[in-house]
């Protein structure tokens, strides 16, 4: 995959925390920190969009519909 270079402004603390990580050993580098950073970010924005999805619903319209259905005798399966 093609890589592009940008440039950022972080606030000072973010820096020294960020170099924290590169320092233990969990990133090789500031730049992987920061790549891995915004691809979980994009990955989870993605994932919550079913949820942002049905905040939109209207929970009472919703119940009445699933319902709709349940007034009749259940004893029996209809005929197909």
């Amino acid at each position: 995959m093609s890589k592009t270079k940008i440039a950022i402004t972080l606030e000072e603390d973010s820096v020294k925390r960020l170099d924290h990580l590169v320092t233990g050993h969990m990133f090789s580098s500031r730049s992987q920190a920061i790549q891995e950073a915004v691809k979980e970010k994009l990955e989870r924005i993605e994932r919550s969009r079913l949820a942002r999805e049905c905040r939109k619903l209207d929970p009472n319209f919703e119940k009445a519909m699933a319902e709709e259905g349940l007034t009749k005798d259940l004893t029996e399966w209809p005929e197909y």
